[in-house]
């Protein structure tokens, strides 16, 4: 095993605690949907986009979008669901942008569609929920690779989708914490562009702790 440098500052593993509050918001029709979409709080959306994710982590990867699942299930739009399904998680830093994405996205359709709006059934409205974390620190600290990798061997699911997920997208950070400390402390930028580079919406959470301890031990050989 070669040298391994020590960081300047320890990378200290977090967990986070979810709750889901229902809030007031309802929509009976898209009209109503993206005009509750584009004021209601980013934890909102965040829920919406990503709750499979947390919830299911040792199953399929691919969360669904809870607006395209509505938009195909109760309203029948096909084509909006599709849509809204095609929008890529990965490519927005920022809840922000997200959310404008998915108003651009509904707003385009309604344009175009020149019938009266679907209106939903009374109990299949879309209930707008809120997703809220309290972030908790672990006993896991790491001032090298190898204490690192250790480290996320033992941790909870919840301490990696933090990591991850919610600090790179809620917190709206232009990395995730992993790559960030890797290249900043350690200085090894090729380490933390794999992990920056990984699609971790393709894999199971359990599929992502494996494939990045599998890159840290292999630069610590």
């Amino acid at each position: 095993m070669r040298k391994l440098t020590r960081a300047k500052k320890p990378f200290r593993f977090y967990t986070r605690l979810h709750l889901r509050e229902l809030t007031d918001e309802k929509a009976r029709n898209l009209k109503e949907l993206v005009d509750i979409i584009r004021n209601v709080g980013g934890a909102v959306i965040y829920h919406h986009t990503h709750h499979f994710l947390q919830q299911h982590q040792y199953l399929s990867p691919e969360p669904p979008n809870d607006f395209a699942y509505w938009a195909r299930e109760v309203l029948n739009e096909d084509e909006l669901a599709e849509q809204l399904s095609s929008i890529d998680v990965r490519e927005f830093s920022s809840i922000r942008q997200l959310r404008e994405k998915i108003v651009e996205v509904i707003e385009a359709f309604l344009r175009r569609t020149k019938r009266p709006l679907t209106q939903a059934t009374e109990g299949e409205e879309f209930y707008f929920i809120r997703s809220i974390s309290f972030v908790l620190p672990t006993p896991y600290v790491a001032w090298d690779l190898a204490e690192f990798v250790n480290a996320l061997k033992e941790v909870t699911i919840n301490a990696l989708y933090f990591h991850m997920f919610e600090a790179r997208l809620r917190l709206e950070k232009e990395v995730n914490d992993f790559s960030f400390w890797i290249e900043d402390n350690l200085g090894d930028k090729a380490l933390a562009d794999e992990i920056s580079n990984l699609d971790p919406y393709s894999y199971t959470m359990e599929g992502l702790r494996k494939k990045i301890i599998q890159l840290g031990e292999k630069r610590i050989k």
